[in-house]
Parts: structure tokens; C-alpha cells; sequence
């Protein structure tokens, strides 16, 4: 639809198409032998894409999601010790909002996810006490903060 003729289509009230090259952005350090490589970056609705590396039996700690999570599986393989499934690729994952777990990597080959993420992940830690939290404004941080110390452009993610 147009607004002359009474009809709007989809693209009348979104943000332009974007592009992302993965290939022009760093792996971001989110821990031992845990990264990031954020991909974009929805400040309005608190959103945030990364994908996720893991390399050789590493592991992102206890935590719990305030919304919802997807992943795909891109390579390699890992598993919630909470859980009877492993992801392998090809394998999409939903996560509900609230559910409470540690997302571990048993071999050395090196895996990579891609998470669409919102909301709050809180790291708790055994006995469910909060220990730290992120959010898209504090991955974005990290982005920019890793870019500048490493002299790197940052590419503006915000879309």
C-alpha cells in the first residue's frame, strides 16, 4: 500500500535491507575460550544476533534468559548438562524464557552457533545467586570497547 492510494506495504514502515559480512567483524572475547562475533544490534526492542564460538571443551556458564533464545548449530557439537539433547549442525534450538542452564562443549573441535537473543542473561551461579548480567547495550559495549583496544573500526550494528 501507498499512502496515495490507501494501501502500505511491509516495507513502508521498516528499516532498510542490510548486509552483514561476518568475514569484516572480530571475534569478540566473552571468556575462556568463549566468543562472539555480534552481528546485529536492536536497541528498541533489546534484541542482539551473535554467533558463538567455543573452542575445545569450553563452556558458557549457568545462566537463565528473561525471553526467549534461537540458535542454529552451524559446526561442531555441544549440550546442556540439563537437557537429553545435543546440538550438532543443522540443529535449531529454542530456549523458553527462564529456563536455567550451561551450554558446554565435550571435544576439541571448535563450535559456532548462531543466537538470536533478547531480554537479559543473568549468570548465576550454583546456588542461583546473580554473579553478573548482559544485555544488547552491554554486548554492545564490549563490541565497541574490544574494537577500541584493538584499533579496529567498529562496524556500526545498530539496525
Amino acid at each position: 500500500m501507498t499512502p496515495t492510494s490507501g494501501w502500505f506495504t511491509g516495507l513502508d514502515f521498516a528499516l532498510p535491507d542490510q548486509a552483514i559480512h561476518s568475514d569484516r567483524l572480530p571475534w569478540v572475547p566473552q571468556g575462556e575460550r568463549v566468543w562472539f562475533k555480534p552481528l546485529r544490534f536492536d536497541l528498541v526492542n533489546g534484541r542482539w544476533v551473535n554467533l558463538l564460538k567455543i573452542s575445545g571443551k569450553g563452556r558458557v556458564n549457568r545462566h537463565r534468559h528473561s525471553s526467549q533464545v534461537l540458535g542454529y548449530c552451524l559446526q561442531g557439537a555441544w549440550h546442556y548438562p540439563e537437557r537429553d539433547w545435543q546440538a550438532r549442525p543443522g540443529t535449531f534450538i529454542y530456549e523458553p524464557p527462564g529456563d536455567i542452564h550451561t551450554l558446554v562443549v565435550d571435544s576439541d573441535e571448535e563450535m559456532i552457533t548462531l543466537f538470536l537473543l533478547e531480554g537479559v542473561i543473568q549468570y548465576l551461579d550454583d546456588q542461583d545467586n546473580l554473579i553478573y548480567q548482559d544485555d544488547v547495550f552491554s554486548k554492545l559495549e564490549r563490541y565497541l570497547a574490544y574494537c577500541r583496544r584493538e584499533g579496529i573500526e567498529p562496524l556500526d550494528l545498530r539496525y
